[in-house]
């Protein structure tokens, strides 16, 4: 392979000198080749950035979305086996030992006991029906505060950006919560902060407060809750930290005899997460169809290439070599023109996926995409699987368009013009 390594490397590297020199000593196919050639590299630089800037993108959406929707639910949640599909949950017990036993499954973050509670607000202008949750661990929240504080007592909730909006409630104002059982019950609590996760089906619907207040509406004790949010560090073992949820609690009982349940956060929002997967797809196509424009440039191209080099090939044969030996001379270079454009191609996605990611160059509305902008997400490995997988089907195409040379007759191409 040293040899034919050789040859190609000076047919490449010797056609670029010619090219950039001026009185090019190049022979008039080699000449005529370079233009298809440099569209070919072209495409395949075209072809790479797209995929990367796309594997970019869908993985920024999908981090986003995903990590909006854990944040007003946690990974996991366990819960009433009782309970039925609304937010006015049975409550269970929580005990330090169950908590501990749940912190102490391997890939677990943290767990947080939470309350909810269907309620309306209601103002002079305007009323609408929202979910009051009480929760132990305000992080997500804390990072999309933008006005105001963390609630501090009991009586103070967050209300979302868009709530307030459409409300007209702003930090400081008060507002009456009206909660409806056997009768009504109304509370008066004060807005300490102002959120916004651009999220809107669950900023239209959640007022963060204290789970201090729902026990109290509840009538419920200082140990029962709605349920426990289980965080984890990896999304990919969701269902495995789930199943060991599962496990941990399927065959306990609380206080008063109910029974849990574990929920994972697909489970409660399968059409969120069933859109999500669906961008999976959008990748496979655009990769496919990316893949096939680069395979078909770079064919066109090599065969141009092989054309241009007919009176090369013949030479070559004449002195003996072998049609296995110059069709990987001709692989060779054509391996190089591969490396090349998809050299270009990741400087050209990674510059554009980085500019985005400081600039926000790209707007969206977050009404119908949950963000203000195209998200963009980076991870290594999907990176290099694409890299290693393009090269390598590129490469094999290649062979194709090489096994031109055996037909090659060294006596009627020395007479090739």
């Amino acid at each position: 392979m040293r040899a034919e390594r050789e040859i190609a490397k000076r047919l490449h590297f010797a056609d670029r000198q010619a090219e950039n020199a001026s009185g090019s000593q190049q022979s008039s196919g080699r000449r005529i080749a370079r233009p298809a050639v440099r569209v070919a590299v072209g495409g395949i630089t075209l072809g790479v950035m797209v995929m990367i800037v796309t594997l970019a993108v869908v993985l920024g959406f999908k981090q986003t979305i995903r990590d909006k929707v854990i944040g007003f639910g946690g990974h996991i949640q366990v819960v009433n086996f009782d309970n039925n599909s609304t937010y006015e949950m049975k409550p269970i017990f929580v005990t330090d030992s169950l908590l501990d036993k749940l912190r102490a499954i391997p890939g677990v973050a943290g767990v947080a006991p939470f309350c909810t509670k269907p309620g309306i607000i209601k103002t002079d202008d305007a009323f609408q029906g929202i979910v009051l949750k009480g929760s132990e661990d305000m992080g997500f929240f804390e990072k999309n505060l933008i006005a105001g504080h963390m609630p501090e007592a009991p009586n103070e909730v967050l209300i979302s950006e868009r709530l307030g909006r459409k409300m007209r409630l702003t930090v400081a104002q008060t507002f009456l919560c009206y909660f409806v059982d056997e009768d009504v019950r109304a509370r008066k609590v004060t807005i300490s902060g102002i959120y916004d996760t651009e999220f809107s089906d669950f900023d239209d619907l959640f007022v963060i407060g204290d789970n201090e207040m729902i026990r109290r509406l509840n009538h419920w004790n200082e140990d029962q809750v709605s349920g426990i949010e289980v965080r984890i560090r990896d999304f990919s073992r969701l269902h495995e930290v789930a199943d060991n949820v599962y496990f941990a609690t399927a065959n306990r009982l609380d206080a008063q005899g109910n029974a849990y349940y574990t929920l994972t956060i697909e489970d409660q929002n399968p059409t969120i997460f069933a859109w999500l997967r669906l961008l999976d797809m959008n990748v496979i196509v655009i990769i496919i169809l990316m893949l096939a424009v680069s395979a078909m440039n770079i064919i066109s191209g090599l065969i141009i290439l092989i054309l241009g080099s007919i009176q090369t090939i013949g030479l070559l044969k004449a002195l003996g070599a072998t049609n296995r030996f110059v069709r990987r001379v001709f692989l060779t270079d054509g391996a190089y023109l591969v490396v090349e454009g998809m050299l270009m191609g990741n400087v050209l996605g990674i510059l554009l996926c980085t500019l985005q990611s400081v600039f926000h160059l790209v707007p969206l509305d977050p009404v119908s995409y949950y963000v203000s902008y195209v998200p963009i997400a980076w991870a290594w490995g999907p990176w290099l699987v694409l890299n290693a997988g393009t090269l390598g089907l590129i490469l094999l195409i290649l062979l194709l368009p090489a096994s031109i040379v055996s037909n090659i007759s060294p006596a009627k191409v020395m007479h090739f013009e």
